[in-house]
Parts: structure tokens; sequence; C-alpha cells
């Protein structure tokens, strides 16, 4: 498999090494993959996520050799040109990849899990042999575009119309807040294709990009994860050939909502990868700086902050896991999911924010990539559904399951 191919090798820290050990139990493919993708992350993104950060750049040649090692399509099997892996495999991977660069892990993530995931398990061969072949190899991405300016987190709220005329669908209105939206050059859309029916009135219908008819609106400039665009997807009578419905009529809600679920592990583990990222340069930085005449991992009050950042990040990493094995093994994983995406994006701000604390004012400037990782972890406990959403979902279904 390409993601096992031979990287020239880097040493890395003893933490690192330390860290990879602690995979041991896992099966000997997942321990290869971890490791592969901490080295690529720990040689040949880590030493750019500054400039990426800093110059808000897309990360284009990177995406292309994570194409090429089977990272954009860790799920889609090798008869469509993926890597075939399961998803505790993809988790394991998206924790690695953010760990070195959080923008090169969502992207890798909306590629995966939210374009990919939902052609693969809802579309025709025709339609995956088209939109999934030519998007696993890095020199394409592609973009979901469900939120809109006015619905926010209400995703059967759809006001973005698609109306059937003769062999084509003519789509009008907003897509907002859409992760890839320049760089991608397709997307899985949701449109209203019957008002009468509400929710179950949206449709998921395969966009071409560029297409007449559908324009970008302006980059947005975020507080982090600014290596991937953001923007607004804007449609006028642009006309989409019927045969890229997705599913049939009417399955648009059912195909978002089983896509969410997959894509919170993704999150979840971007987040991870932010977490851990943290904690190493915390405890870095803490070896080395003297108080009171003796390093600050000697002061029980950063041991302390050390362990509740070890404990959440470890908690967190295991709840992911179990939503990613939970899936692997075709069990209900909805709950799971969003507690996973809920421990982890949190936790990722946590020891982000401990991880300053620790530097103290060197964790406050740009030189150290501290105050980046705070940043960059706040976005997680917004996309993909917010941190309040995550507790409804996880308290319907619990509700459920003691009714």
């Amino acid at each position: 498999m390409a993601l096992l191919r031979n990287f020239r090798p880097f040493l890395g820290s003893n933490l690192i090494k330390r860290t990879i050990a602690s995979l041991n139990s896992l099966p000997e493919t997942h321990q290869m993959l971890q490791k592969s993708c901490r080295d690529f992350a720990e040689g040949e993104l880590k030493p750019i996520a500054s400039k990426i950060d800093k110059e808000h750049l897309y990360p284009k040649e990177q995406i292309k050799t994570m194409g090429e090692l089977g990272l954009m399509a860790v799920e889609v099997p090798e008869s469509y040109g993926g890597t075939g892996l399961d998803y505790l495999a993809y988790a394991i991977a998206m924790e690695e990849i953010s760990r070195g660069c959080a923008s090169c892990g969502v992207i890798m993530s909306v590629n995966n899990s939210l374009y990919l995931g939902p052609i693969l398990h809802f579309g025709n061969d025709s339609q995956k042999q088209k939109y999934i072949t030519p998007f696993t190899t890095g020199e394409k991405v592609g973009c979901f575009a469900l939120s809109e300016p006015g619905n926010g987190s209400d995703a059967g709220a759809a006001s973005t119309t698609a109306t059937l005329k003769g062999d084509s669908y003519i789509l009008n209105g907003t897509k907002a807040w859409i992760t890839n939206g320049y760089e991608s050059e397709a997307s899985v859309v949701f449109a209203t294709t019957d008002k009468s029916m509400k929710h179950k009135g949206i449709s998921a219908i395969i966009t071409s990009k560029p297409t007449p008819g559908l324009d970008l609106g302006k980059k947005e400039d975020k507080l982090g994860i600014r290596g991937s665009s953001t923007c607004s997807l804007i449609f006028e009578d642009c006309s989409i050939p019927k045969e890229n419905l997705l599913g049939q009529p009417g399955m648009g809600f059912k195909i978002a909502m089983m896509t969410l679920d997959s894509g919170r592990i993704g999150i979840a583990s971007q987040a991870l990868g932010i977490a851990q990222a943290s904690l190493e340069v915390a405890i870095e930085y803490a070896n080395k700086r003297l108080a009171f005449g003796k390093p600050l991992t000697k002061l029980q009050t950063i041991q302390n902050k050390l362990a509740e950042m070890a404990l959440q990040l470890d908690s967190a990493r295991l709840l992911t896991w179990r939503a990613a094995w939970l899936k692997d093994n075709k069990k209900p994983y909805t709950k799971e999911a969003a507690m996973a995406k809920l421990a982890a994006s949190e936790a990722a701000t946590f020891l982000s924010h401990q991880c300053i604390q620790i530097l103290g004012g060197m964790g406050y400037v740009s030189e150290m990539p501290a105050e980046r990782f705070y940043r960059d972890a706040r976005i997680t406990e917004i996309y993909e559904g917010t941190s309040e959403i995550q507790k409804l979902v996880i308290a319907g279904n619990l509700l459920k399951e003691y009714s």
C-alpha cells in the first residue's frame, strides 16, 4: 500500500518514540501507518506549518504528496483508487497529519469524510468513477456544501433550492463556510427539491466546479486553519445534470446526518493532533526553562498541568478510537462520534491554552507555535457541529436508549 512506503528516516524526539511505543497494542498495519504519517508530518509538514499559517498558503504540493501516500482517500477501496483501510486507520492518520499542520489535516478530513464519504456510500458506479477516482491522488479535492448564512446548525432549514427542469436541476441560493471552497473541483451540495416535505424534501447533488451559474464569495480571513480556504458558494440558475443526484430525491438530510457522524471522527482526530502537538511543545519547553534554579518540570504546579493535559488527551483519544471501531464494525456510533468530537475539541482548546500558560510570554508570540495551536483548536469546537450541538446529539441518543 502506498501509505506504508518507506520514508527517509526522521529521528524525532524521545517523546515521539514513547508515543509510538504506546500504540504497540494496535494491529501492525496501524502501527506502521502511524509511524509513517508521523515521520512525514515531522519532516515535511511541521517545518512549514508556520509559513502556511502566516501567509495563508494552500499547501498544494504537500496535499499532492499526501495523495501519493494514500492519505486523501483512506477508506476508499483500491478499485476506485483509494487505500482501502478502515476508519481507525483514518483516525490515526488524521491525528498525525494534524499534529504537523492542522490546515493540512482539515483539507484531508473534508476530502475523505465529507466529500468522498457520501459518494462512496450513496453514489452509483458511474458517479464513483467520475467523482471519486480523480479525487484520491491529491491533484483534486472536493468540498461539502450544507451550511447556509441563515441556518447555522439547523441542517434541515436549507433555503437553497434545486428545481428539476427537463434533464437538469437548477440550483439557486448560497452555501456558507465551505472549507476547500476555492481549491475544490467538485462539491456535494444539499438543496431543497420539495419545500412541502421540509427536511425530507432535501436532496444531495454532486456539482462540478467551476460551472456556469456558480460563483465563489470572498475568502474569509480566519482566526486559525489559515492554509485552507473558506468561502461561500453562490448559485444563480446553476444547471446540474439530474444524473448527479446522489441517492434518491429527498435523501439529502439522511445523507448529511450520516456524513456528519463520520466527519466528526475526523475532526476529533484533527483536534487530537493539535492537542498532542501542544503537549509536546509544553514538555519540551518546561524541561529546558529554568525557574527558581530548576527546570519548570520540577515544579508541582507544572506537573499538575501536564498531568491534566495528558489525562484529557488520552481520554479523548480513546473515545475517538472507540467511535472509529464501532463504525468499522457496523455498529451504531452517532452518540459515540459526538462524544469523541466534543471531548477531543475541548481537549485541544484546553491543552493549547495550558501550553501557552506553561510557556508564559513565549507562548504569546508567534516565534513559538503555541499561539497557533490555540487559534487552530478553536474551530474544532464549531465546525461539523458546535459543542452545544454535540451535547444535544448525545442527550437525544442517550434518552432513546433508556426510553
